[in-house]
């Protein structure tokens, strides 16, 4: 099989991992080396970085030959499928020469598990030791640490990488113990927790001494399956929570299950992927991250999952509407970000613009408030937008038809100093 041939059926087989993006590398060039992650690029996988840089990473799997046999997944050992190897020296040559031609910026490297844990990564690291050392490659690179690996060989991957990943897939532990047998919720943390521990051992390090080896500079990330399981978002919120505020992840990726293969305990092939789902667990998870909300806010044992129609702090507004209207010269940052249509720049911008003198209704848009959505929400100077009255059926509608532009906007009810004759 030449190496065409098994690049095609690599990046086919990684297609499935939404846990790639170049967010938080800041390797910067260095004299004698190729490539880095903070020069301007546009660009075959894309990702972007945290400024909004569009980065194209090589997305491939070392192989997708695998001694585990999770029902989810097209590569289980049991699955009739082609399969697929490279040698390091493979995957290293077609890496830097990708690079050269300016197809790619970096390389975001998984694999399946290929005779164990350990000699995967061991093949892994050598690729990547063939880049930074062979080939003095300085850009990006995203590597997959597998479950159940050695802590050393972990070590190895995180001062190779600029980004590792340990992807949790399933929810609960009773999913694992139906869908993927040979994975357990110990073996899934523990590289987690190392590289929480690692990577603030190097910042100190850094500290005191600035050549010191930098162990994944950009963090780590994970991936939630959403779908494959009965768990609710409430569920997977929590847990999204508790995997930011104990081992300080950059990212959860949550992938909406796309049945690929037939097993009785996952969805029918005729099921189509909760795409929506996974857009408001997204919305949900930027409330999280940026919003100051907690999952808890948001969800519920009595409402476990998100309202689909509306994104999430649209629904919890419409559930809290006693806490509104805020008055934006009064307001505090927290209750700002509150509102529906405001956001993070708009209310740091309302911060900084009331300082110099009391805000109108009219300079709300000029801040960047999104009116359709934070009209229903806010007075400005005590007044809200004009002529606009709704009781809680027409919030409904008009955030519905804010949502979606093509409903018809829901009749407004304009304001009389005059009772109604009759």
């Amino acid at each position: 099989m030449d190496v065409l041939e098994k690049l095609t059926i690599l990046t086919d087989a990684a297609k499935y991992d939404a846990a790639c993006t170049s967010s938080g590398g800041d390797r910067t060039s260095r004299k004698g080396y190729i490539g880095n992650t903070s020069s301007s690029v546009a660009g075959c996988c894309h990702s972007f970085s945290a400024d909004g840089r569009c980065v194209s990473l090589l997305k491939v799997l070392l192989t997708n030959r695998c001694v585990y046999d999770c029902k989810y997944c097209v590569n289980r050992r049991s699955n009739e499928t082609k399969r697929a190897f490279f040698t390091p020296e493979e995957l290293a040559d077609l890496t830097i020469s990708f690079y050269r031609r300016n197809y790619i910026e970096g390389l975001f490297l998984s694999s399946g598990v290929y005779r164990s844990p350990d000699y995967t990564t061991e093949l892994m690291i050598r690729t990547l030791r063939l880049l930074r050392e062979t080939y003095r490659f300085n850009g990006y690179i995203h590597a997959k640490a597998i479950p159940g690996t050695a802590p050393e060989l972990v070590e190895q991957l995180g001062l190779l990488a600029d980004r590792i990943s340990v992807n949790i897939e399933l929810p609960s532990e009773a999913g694992l113990r139906a869908l993927a047998p040979d994975k357990t919720k110990g073996a899934i943390l523990a590289p987690m927790r190392q590289i929480q521990s690692r990577s603030l051992q190097s910042k100190e390090e850094l500290v005191k001494y600035r050549h010191a080896p930098r162990f994944a500079p950009a963090g780590q990330s994970t991936q939630l399956i959403v779908g494959a399981t009965a768990d609710s978002d409430f569920h997977i919120l929590r847990l999204t929570q508790g995997l930011y505020d104990r081992y300080h992840l950059k990212r959860v990726f949550y992938s909406a299950y796309i049945p690929v293969v037939e097993h009785a305990l996952l969805p029918s092939r005729d099921v189509a992927p909760p795409l929506l789902r996974e857009h408001r667990l997204y919305q949900a998870d930027w409330l999280l991250r940026f919003y100051g909300f907690r999952a808890e806010e948001l969800l519920d044992e009595e409402h476990p999952d998100i309202d689909p129609r509306v994104d999430p702090k649209c629904s919890w507004a419409l559930s809290h509407l006693g806490f509104f209207p805020i008055e934006v010269n009064t307001a505090d940052y927290m209750s700002l970000l509150r509102v529906p249509g405001v956001g993070v720049t708009s209310a740091r911008r309302i911060l900084s613009a009331r300082r110099v003198g009391r805000l109108q209704i009219e300079d709300l848009r000029k801040l960047g408030v999104v009116m359709k959505r934070a009209q229903y929400f806010l007075t400005a100077s005590g007044r809200a937008v004009p002529g606009l009255r709704f009781s809680p059926e027409s919030l409904l509608a008009g955030l519905l038809a804010a949502e979606r532009p093509s409903l018809p906007q829901p009749p407004m009810e304009q304001l009389s100093l005059f009772d109604s004759p009759g």
